[in-house]
C-alpha cells in the first residue's frame, strides 16, 4: 500500500452552495492534500459541484449524520494509506489556513489527535445559555478523561494521525455528538494523545444556522446523554481490525 501524506475529509449534506468554494480554497491553501467529500445522502447537487471543483467524492446512499460520514472517510484514509486526516466542514466556517497549525501542534506535542478549539483564545466565536453550559460541562469532564485541558470538545475541526485513523476507521461513533464527545473518549481509552490549539471560526458561507433556545436546551440534554453513553462503553483497542 503506497503511503500518502494528508487527506482532508469534508462531510457534506446538501452543501451545493458552499462546497465548491471550500474545495477551491483547500486546494489553494494545502495543495499537497487530497480532498475527499463524503456526500451524506444529499438531495441537491453536492456531488456534481464537489467533483467539478476537483475533489474526490464518496457517496453515501442515505443520510447517516456527521459521525457516519466521518467513519466512511476514515475507512477511506486507512485503506488508501494516508498518514494524516483532517476533518473540515463544508459550510465555509473553518479556515483552511489553520490546517497547518493543527499539523504543527501534532508534530510539536507528539499528539495523535489535535482539536481546532473555538474557545482557546483565538477569534471571537461565542455561545450562550444551555449550549454554553453543556459545552463547559463536556470540556471539564473530557479534560479529565483525556488528561489534558480541553475547551472545545464539540469542535468539528480536528487532525488525526495514522494511529487515530486506524482506530476511527473501525470504531468511529455515528450517533449525534458521538463524532465529537464519544470519539474523544474512545481515543483516550485506546491510549491516544489528544491535544488542542486555538482556531478562529468564520461566518457560514451559506445555509441557515440551527441555533434557537429550544435547540440549545435539546443540545444540553443530548450532550449529557452522549457523555453518559461514551463513559459507559468498554474501551476499544487501537489495533482494531477494519472491515
Amino acid at each position: 500500500m503506497p503511503v500518502q501524506s494528508l487527506l482532508v475529509i469534508v462531510p457534506a449534506w446538501n452543501e451545493e452552495l458552499t462546497v465548491g468554494t471550500v474545495i477551491q480554497e483547500l486546494h489553494a491553501t494545502v495543495p499537497e492534500a487530497t480532498v475527499l467529500v463524503v456526500n451524506d445522502g444529499s438531495t441537491d447537487r453536492t456531488t456534481e459541484v464537489a467533483r467539478a471543483a476537483g475533489a474526490l467524492v464518496l457517496e453515501l446512499p442515505v443520510n447517516l449524520g456527521v459521525g457516519g460520514a466521518m467513519r466512511a472517510g476514515y475507512k477511506y484514509a486507512f485503506r488508501n494509506g494516508f498518514e494524516r486526516a483532517v476533518q473540515h466542514d463544508a459550510d465555509g466556517q473553518h479556515d483552511p489556513a489553520a490546517i497547518q497549525t493543527l499539523l504543527d501542534v501534532m508534530d510539536e506535542q507528539q499528539a495523535d489527535i489535535v482539536i481546532g478549539a473555538r474557545f482557546a483564545g483565538v477569534g471571537t466565536y461565542t455561545v450562550r445559555g444551555p449550549r454554553a453550559w453543556s459545552m463547559k460541562m463536556l470540556s471539564v469532564v473530557l479534560s479529565r478523561v483525556c488528561g489534558t485541558k480541553l475547551t472545545d470538545t464539540t469542535s468539528g475541526f480536528k487532525a488525526s494521525n495514522r494511529r487515530a485513523i486506524r482506530l476511527f476507521a473501525a470504531n468511529y461513533p455515528a450517533e449525534y455528538l458521538g463524532d465529537t464527545v464519544e470519539s474523544l473518549v474512545i481515543g483516550a481509552r485506546a491510549g491516544l494523545r489528544i491535544r488542542q490549539t486555538g482556531v478562529s471560526m468564520r461566518e457560514r458561507a451559506g445555509g441557515t444556522p440551527s441555533h434557537s433556545p429550544v435547540r440549545a436546551a435539546i443540545f444540553l440534554g443530548r450532550a449529557v446523554l452522549a457523555l453518559v453513553i461514551a463513559l459507559s462503553r468498554p474501551s476499544e483497542p487501537v489495533v482494531a481490525e477494519v472491515l
